[in-house]
This record gives structure tokens, C-alpha cells and sequence, in this order.
């Protein structure tokens, strides 16, 4: 078996997506966590691995994969079963759509490094913040909503790459006090994919460490 190493840190969305493809791959990896609240990311050894200083970092097959999409499209390609994005071209394209209204269009302004840099530079204070998270949430989240299936999950019968970025995405809204009550169909699929056993094992809470704050 191909020796697989994820540096992460156990909050993280984006490094979470990642968790949950390797566990629906059924892979093994070894966890190495970069602490960022503490700056870890920003440490010289670890911008080495990512010139960007940010998580998920994935060494495998003698690679260093930054960009949780892109490395997951490698796990897709090195490991097909079960595939998370269909050959089907319109499939995929429409799979990836949704992907992306997660990690382009939702998490990326609602990260770490822009929070920080909107209170430090710009002076924002929490209430602020919280209006710019909530507000690129919304503006995701109701979009998926109108794209939802009534019934299954993004993927049909079985999880796919939405699916994936889905539920990370649907644990940093509650963390940060995000109103979901309009979002019924995201709350269903939500639901349904966290009685995965790979989404349940890849939940910050079933990773965090004792002494991670």
C-alpha cells in the first residue's frame, strides 16, 4: 500500500474534504496537524510543502499536492472506487459546479487569513465578520438549495465531490452561528451524509486531538 501522508489541522474545511475522500477510498494515511491558530502554516518548513502556507497537503507516490480539489481529483484518478466525479461529461460538469460554489465561491472569502486580514487591516470588529461569513454563506448555500435533489444525495445513491465539500462547509456554518433553517434540502443531505462512517471519522470533533482548542 502506497504510503499516504495528510498535513492538516483538524478544523479545517478544506483538509476535512480531503479526510472524507480518503475515507471513502478506504485508504490509510498518516495525520501530521499544522496548528493554525498557533501559525504553524506560515512556519518556513512547512511553506516548502505549500508555497501558499495553507492546508491540506498531501504527499503521496513521491508528490506534494496542495489544493484539496486537486488532490482529491488525484485520489479520483489513482484510486476510481467508488469515483467521486462521473465520466459522464454533463455529470461531471454539473458535479464540479457544485464542488466549486463550495471552494471557490463560499470557503476561500471565508477563511482564516481573510478574517484575520479583514480585523487587522481593515479593522472590522466580530460583528462584522460575522455579517461578511454569513452573507457569502447564504449567497452559496441558497444557490445549492435551488440545485438540491428532493430526494438522495447530490450524487444520487451515493456520495460524490459535492457531496464531499458539502458537509465541511455545512460544519463551519454552524460553527459560526449561520441560520440554515431555509436551506431544507442541504439539512437533509447533511444529515444523511454524516451517518457515513468515512464522513463520520473525518469530523473535526472525531479528530480533534485533547489539548487542540
Amino acid at each position: 500500500m502506497t504510503a499516504i501522508v495528510l498535513h492538516d489541522y483538524w478544523r479545517s474545511s478544506a483538509a476535512y474534504r480531503v479526510r472524507i475522500a480518503l475515507g471513502l477510498k478506504g485508504l490509510l494515511w498518516e495525520s501530521r496537524s499544522v496548528d493554525l491558530v498557533a501559525g504553524e502554516q506560515r512556519s518556513a518548513s512547512h511553506k516548502e510543502l505549500s508555497p501558499l502556507g495553507l492546508v491540506p497537503v498531501l504527499e503521496i507516490d513521491g508528490l506534494c499536492l496542495t489544493q484539496s480539489l486537486a488532490i482529491i481529483d488525484y485520489l479520483d484518478a489513482r484510486f476510481p472506487n467508488p469515483a467521486l466525479v462521473s465520466p459522464n461529461p454533463a455529470v461531471r460538469a454539473q458535479t464540479l459546479a457544485r464542488a466549486l460554489t463550495v471552494a471557490a465561491d463560499i470557503h476561500p472569502i471565508n477563511n482564516l487569513s481573510v478574517t484575520d486580514y479583514l480585523r487587522a487591516e481593515l479593522g472590522a470588529g466580530q460583528e462584522q465578520v460575522l455579517r461578511w461569513m454569513h452573507h457569502w454563506m447564504h449567497r452559496g448555500f441558497a444557490a445549492l438549495e435551488r440545485d438540491a435533489p428532493a430526494a438522495g444525495l447530490f450524487g444520487g445513491d451515493r456520495a460524490d465531490l459535492a457531496d464531499v465539500c458539502l458537509v465541511p462547509q455545512m460544519y463551519n456554518a454552524r460553527r459560526w452561528q449561520v441560520e440554515l433553517v431555509d436551506y431544507p434540502r442541504l439539512l437533509r443531505i447533511d444529515a444523511d451524509l454524516r451517518k457515513i462512517p468515512a464522513f463520520a471519522a473525518a469530523a473535526p470533533e472525531a479528530v480533534k486531538a485533547p489539548d487542540q482548542g
